[in-house]
């Protein structure tokens, strides 16, 4: 890779690192003649990102700027700063919240949030509030940003959740969260879910909605077993979540803090190939941003079809084993157990993207810090024993080591949420895992779009009436 190439990948991160924005989708211009400018061109639209006029505008040259819609970009130096910086870039949500509002759909609902806290989860439980509902929020020891935690209590509302507690202390502050009693539960994961049910105190709940792939397995569990005690609404199937936040979301933030972690130790993410651990949503987005910024990747997979797919997106597929040594290992399963004590002596580096507990067979005590060339050592990289760099413990890597998903990705998940909610309160539904229907997903997208001023053909009244007809219009007319 050239030095150019180097320096315009590190401009799309550092965009996409100071304003948390997305770079798929967006417009972006170009402003010099250089090899920087140049490898700009040619990156972005690798990226999905739109070239033309206007949007974000990357001037190169000896003293490079970055430019959105004309202005400098914007300094989010506090909590507070982030928080509102994301509510600017949530209008599908914002819009969805209003009408709920207007509605008086959630007037005095009480609402537990349990995900993890960062800017755009408070901004959904701030509109949520402002619709008129009594919204608390909790947030595993591992996944609260105690500063935005304190915005929200700062607004008026509760948060609990301690990045100090561990084991016994962690659930008691978990079931305290429940025992303040909620109406409805939006989960990250499932696990408030199903302590309520362990707890003997789910059927207090109205209702839920979970955000996750992982989330919803044990549910589906529970389902078929007979234990799941309260309709729970699938977010994560919707297409406008899993196609976007696993795909464009999930992709570019966790392959840009990895290429941001490894930078800061001195090693270009192109330095090993790369295996990506898992083709769904996740592992898709993964595999397209790290090709997209010229890494050699390669897939494994244990259902044969997605394998299949791989292959025909052009990746090389194979074995776990077979591709790990002295490759940058991503686990997008998220499955615990995904990589082995084996893959972790061979790989080069190790990372997850998404992410469960112990989806690393890691023990902790072995890491020690790793020195980059510089000999200052990393503050998200680790070496585990005499084995692979490890990135950010083990944990979601973009969490762990960066800010999460782009706003306007969980723009589009919380709008989901948000139907969820309505869905919720205007249904009797009984116990159960249960789709949303497929207007949800319209009217999301259909919102999305007008936000961004785009407009989209519709059926002409000739489409739908052919539609409309099941006879073969091959044989129409033909005597027998």
């Amino acid at each position: 890779m050239t030095d150019e190439t180097v320096t315009a990948q590190r401009l799309v991160r550092r965009f996409a690192r100071e304003t948390n924005l997305l770079v798929s989708g967006r417009d972006f211009s170009v402003v010099g003649t250089d090899a920087v400018a140049e490898a700009l061109r040619q990156l972005l639209p690798a990226l999905g990102a739109h070239l033309g006029d206007g949007g974000v505008t990357f001037v190169t040259g000896e003293a490079p700027e970055i430019l959105l819609d004309g202005h400098p970009l914007p300094v989010r130096k506090t909590a507070e700063d982030r928080v509102d910086a994301a509510g600017r870039h949530m209008p599908v949500s914002s819009d969805l919240a209003r009408r709920l509002g207007e509605k008086g759909t959630v007037r005095g609902v009480r609402i537990g949030i349990a995900m993890v806290l960062e800017p755009k989860t408070a901004q959904l439980a701030l509109l949520l509030r402002d619709a008129g509902a009594t919204v608390a929020v909790y947030a595993h020891p591992d996944e609260i940003d105690v500063e935005v935690a304190a915005v929200l209590r700062a607004r008026g509302i509760p948060v609990d959740g301690d990045p100090t507690l561990s084991g016994a202390a962690e659930r008691t502050a978990a079931v305290s969260f429940l025992r303040r009693g909620f109406d409805l539960l939006l989960d990250d994961g499932s696990h408030l879910i199903r302590l309520a049910h362990e707890e003997g105190i789910a059927t207090e709940l109205k209702g839920a909605a979970e955000e996750t792939t992982s989330g919803l397995t044990p549910l589906r569990l529970m389902q078929r077993e007979g234990v799941l005690q309260i309709p729970v609404i699938a977010v994560n199937d919707a297409l406008t979540k899993t196609s976007f936040d696993n795909r464009y979301g999930t992709g570019q933030s966790c392959v840009f803090a990895i290429a941001d972690a490894l930078d800061a130790a001195g090693i270009d993410i192109r330095d090993q190939p790369a295996v990506v651990v898992g083709y769904g949503p996740v592992g898709e987005g993964v595999a397209a941003h790290l090709r997209a910024l010229g890494v050699q990747v390669a897939v494994t997979e244990t259902d044969s079809v997605r394998a299949l797919r791989a292959a025909h997106d052009g990746h090389r597929i194979g074995r776990l084993h077979d591709l790990a040594p002295g490759a940058l290992v991503v686990s997008a399963t998220g499955a615990p157990h995904t990589v082995d004590a084996e893959v972790l002596r061979t790989a080069a580096v190790v990372t997850v993207a998404g992410g469960v507990p112990h989806e690393i067979d890691l023990d902790p005590s072995t890491l020690r810090p790793y020195a980059g060339e510089n000999g200052e050592a990393s503050p998200f990289v680790e070496r585990a024993g005499d084995g692979a760099l490890v990135i950010a413990r083990g944990g979601c890597v973009n969490l762990s080591a960066g800010e999460g998903n782009p706003i306007e990705i969980m723009d589009l998940s919380f709008a989901v949420q948000l139907f969820a909610v309505e869905h919720l309160l205007t249904h009797d539904l009984p116990a159960g895992v249960h789709p949303l229907p497929p207007e949800a997903d319209t009217t999301i997208g259909t919102a999305a779009l007008a936000a961004r001023g785009e407009h989209i053909d519709e059926r002409s009244p000739a489409q739908v009436d052919a539609l409309r007809e099941w006879r073969s219009p091959r044989f129409r007319g033909a005597s027998a």
